[in-house]
């Protein structure tokens, strides 16, 4: 059985943090997660990439701000994003996939992933 669940999120200030965790439920030792957010209005932007192995790339616009953790055994995965500013208020989604590491972050695509969390609101006033 796969099964994909997100938690976290919720509203702060600018320049507060916050936290979301992804876990997967699967007993494969290879896979490949990610997060997503999008904004009303705004195209949906891939954020972070994670392999089971613990390869990990970050979009431009949170690279230095967000940090993403791997419980490779449990298929968790939790993200510290911190100096949070308004533009960082989005839809956020988790996906995943098994049985393969991420591919090359300029070919990896939402339609790429076979699986999808729930989504959890990130809001971040100024």
């Amino acid at each position: 059985q796969v099964e994909l669940a997100q938690s976290g999120g919720g509203s702060v200030q600018s320049g507060g943090s916050l936290t979301l965790s992804c876990v997967f439920t699967t007993t494969d030792d290879r896979y490949c997660m990610g997060w997503f957010r999008q904004a009303p209005g705004k195209e949906r932007e891939k954020v972070i990439l994670i392999s089971s192995d613990g390869s990990t790339t970050y979009a431009d616009s949170v690279k230095g701000r967000y940090t993403v953790s791997l419980d490779s055994r449990a298929g968790t995965v939790n993200l510290q994003m911190n100096d949070l500013a308004p533009e960082d208020t989005a839809m956020y989604y988790c996906a995943a996939n098994r049985f393969f590491f991420c591919p090359p972050w300029g070919r990896t695509t939402a339609a790429w992933f076979g699986y999808w969390g729930q989504g959890t609101q990130v809001t971040v006033s100024s």
